[in-house]
């Protein structure tokens, strides 16, 4: 019989499909993608095209190898921005509309000088090198009056909303705090009103526990199906130290979770056929950054299947895959 089950952080009922469940193996994408080559002359993300880009507002040399030559990381201004840098934070209101000048920060973080380079095939220290051009530009961004909320994701392949294949991350700073995180972190206040504690520290302490949906553990960091996973392999990566802020990660929790989240992406590139994707970093607003009551995550979600008219027409999601059984498939398909 199927079976709803519910997800107090997001507040969403899940239908998980039993009947309707397919193994996790047959999720593997059928069809390879095309090759790449490791250079692309037309790619503005690669070495040598550095002037079909707005000028960087980041880069780092390579740590390692030999010459160590050229950047190896790079943050550049999305050159068709979803927001303007430029301009003053004005609202405006008439009757019942209301606007707001479309001002922000939208920025590209190229992960590697390597075209064809997936991110799921970097090395842990290439990860690191990602994770601090992250924070830094997360940081820095934060000091924008104008900027009230960061929003760092990443999209990987057609379906999850990509246009250049070289791989990249984006970060987009709006001035507004958008819905879907004022929703989460008021359901987390109501939570710790009445029970004490931090919801997603519960979460993970839970999740540890059982064991069934934990597919990695490191010293700092968690990565575990959700109980009501919204969609075949979502996965969360939780830290376990209570913070509410990517902001305030240290370097050895940084290291950690390059370790983990590479070989998360790793074990959905073997064990699913580098199936597209998208993750992305959810954080408290900077001017909320000790809050006690909520704690920031990492959400990897795996474009295996499509939205259809119900989800679109109820808001609920259809889960043919069982969470417990994804977790496993992970658990077993090795990484180096």
């Amino acid at each position: 019989m199927p079976e709803l089950r519910y997800n107090m952080i997001t507040r969403q009922w899940v239908i998980i499909a039993r009947e309707r469940a397919q193994r996790p193996e047959e999720f593997s994408q059928k069809e390879p993608k095309k090759p790449l080559p490791a250079y692309d002359p037309q790619c503005p993300f690669c070495p040598g095209n550095e002037a079909m880009t707005p000028p960087a507002t980041l880069e780092f040399a390579p740590r390692q190898g030999e010459g160590r030559q050229g950047w190896q990381v790079r943050a550049v201004p999305n050159k068709f921005p979803a927001l303007s840098a430029e301009g003053e934070l004005v609202r405006h209101r008439e009757g019942l509309k209301r606007t707001l000048t479309g001002v922000g920060i939208h920025e590209v973080i190229v992960e590697t000088p390597v075209h064809n380079r997936t991110t799921a095939l970097l090395t842990d220290e290439e990860m690191v090198q990602v994770l601090d051009a992250y924070q830094q530009r997360y940081r820095d961004i934060s000091n924008d009056s104008r900027v009230a909320q960061i929003t760092l994701f990443k999209n990987h392949g057609a379906a999850a909303g990509t246009s250049l294949e070289h791989p990249h991350s984006q970060l987009i700073g709006t001035p507004i705090i958008p819905m879907e995180v004022r929703d989460r972190m008021e359901t987390a206040l109501h939570f710790y009103d009445e029970e004490g504690e931090c919801l997603f520290c519960r979460t993970l302490e839970d999740e540890t526990e059982e064991g069934a949906r934990v597919v990695l553990e490191g010293e700092h960091f968690t990565a575990f199906v959700p109980f009501a996973a919204l969609s075949p392999f979502h996965t969360w990566i939780y830290p376990k130290r209570h913070s509410a802020s990517f902001a305030a990660m240290n370097e050895a929790e940084k290291g950690d979770l390059a370790r983990i989240l590479r070989r998360m992406l790793r074990k959905l590139h073997d064990g699913l056929g580098n199936p597209d994707f998208n993750y992305s970093i959810r954080s408290a607003p900077h001017d909320a950054a000790a809050v006690k009551y909520y704690h920031w995550y990492l959400s990897i979600v795996p474009r295996v299947t499509r939205l259809a008219g119900f989800e679109l027409g109820s808001g609920m999601f259809i889960n043919i895959a069982l969470p417990e059984e994804s977790a496993q498939f992970l658990r077993g398909v090795p990484t180096d």
